[in-house]
């Protein structure tokens, strides 16, 4: 198995202003003349920490991550409600990793997305196939209003205590609707200690639901202020408004996505994204390969080495079909 690529830092760095007032931070590293990828992070509201440059073999890749809108080095940053969510949706996003393909000068790229990055992948991909030689994907999600539920209400049936907590937060006439969104309006309030709460109860949450992977530990991010309010906001925005795409939307375009070779990479222990996700997008996605990781969750295991894997199988497409 693959392990992780040396730790590198980058050959150049940037903030690409876009439109309603956003400046996106991002970061090229590996061999300038390489084969162009771009590694879409999860979430949303991760960022694209350092670590996810060692996915990328240095020899091989021009790898370009960056933090998207209101996350990470990205500003403004989504931490008080003062800024405003309003131009912050999947389609905002998709715009503006053209507007940095075309910034850096890349005519093709491999696309990378782990999690919230599946979906965002899936729909960047579906708007500009012509863009994208191939996707290596890992912890499927197309977050769908099926799947919000299932994360957000279902999962009470495995973790009943942790779930009553959860909803602790939310007026008792609001819990029977839309979870995401009731989060998301107490992440907005006035008040700056019915914020944090919200925030907290939203992350231990968070937590909760990927601690089924072996090995487990709590995600020390979420110690962070400062990351957890972010984090908190977008997801709940995203995932409050449907993450801002139609019912079936992705589902309904794969066959955009025909002759694009894609490795799908999925946790067997993720109760997070369920691994039908994975294996009804496969199926309707000749051209990818599933791959199911036996000792992972929402990542943990042997998840980032497949990763890797899937990510390296692309080099010998050569650095001359992206530009």
């Amino acid at each position: 198995m693959v392990a992780r690529h040396p730790s590198i830092e980058p050959y150049e760095t940037g903030r690409l202003e876009v439109t309603d007032g956003h400046r996106l931070y991002w970061e090229t590293v590996g061999d300038p003349d390489g084969v162009p990828v771009v590694y879409l992070h999860g979430g949303p509201g991760s960022g694209a920490g350092p670590g996810r440059r060692r996915l990328f073999d240095p020899n091989v890749f021009r790898a370009v991550l960056f933090d998207q809108r209101g996350c990470g080095r990205s500003v403004p940053r989504a931490d008080t409600p003062a800024v405003d969510l309003s131009t912050n949706t999947t389609a905002h996003l998709v715009a503006d990793i053209e507007r940095l393909r075309e910034h850096l000068g890349v005519e093709r790229w491999v696309v990378v997305g782990v999690s919230w990055g599946v979906t965002l992948g899936l729909a960047y991909a579906q708007a500009h196939p012509d863009r994208v030689i191939a996707m290596a994907l890992g912890a499927i999600t197309s977050d769908s209003r099926r799947e919000v539920e299932w994360i957000t209400r279902d999962m009470r049936r495995i973790f009943p205590r942790e779930w009553e907590r959860f909803v602790e937060p939310v007026a008792e006439d609001e819990r029977d609707g839309n979870l995401a969104a009731a989060y998301a309006r107490l992440l907005a309030d006035p008040d700056p200690s019915v914020r944090e709460h919200a925030a907290v109860r939203w992350c231990e949450w968070e937590d909760a639901h990927v601690s089924l992977t072996p090995g487990w530990t709590p995600d020390a991010r979420y110690r962070d202020p400062t990351f957890r309010m972010v984090f908190a906001r977008l997801v709940t925005h995203y995932w409050g408004n449907d993450c801002f795409l139609a019912p079936n939307q992705l589902r309904d375009g794969m066959h955009l996505l025909a002759d694009i070779p894609a490795v799908l990479v999925h946790g067997r222990y993720d109760v997070s994204g369920p691994l039908d996700i994975a294996w009804e997008l496969t199926r309707l996605w000749p051209g990818s390969r599933l791959v199911v990781v036996d000792d992972a969750g929402h990542g943990g295991g042997s998840f980032t080495e497949h990763l890797v894997a899937a990510i390296d199988s692309f080099a010998h497409l050569g650095a001359g079909a992206g530009t």
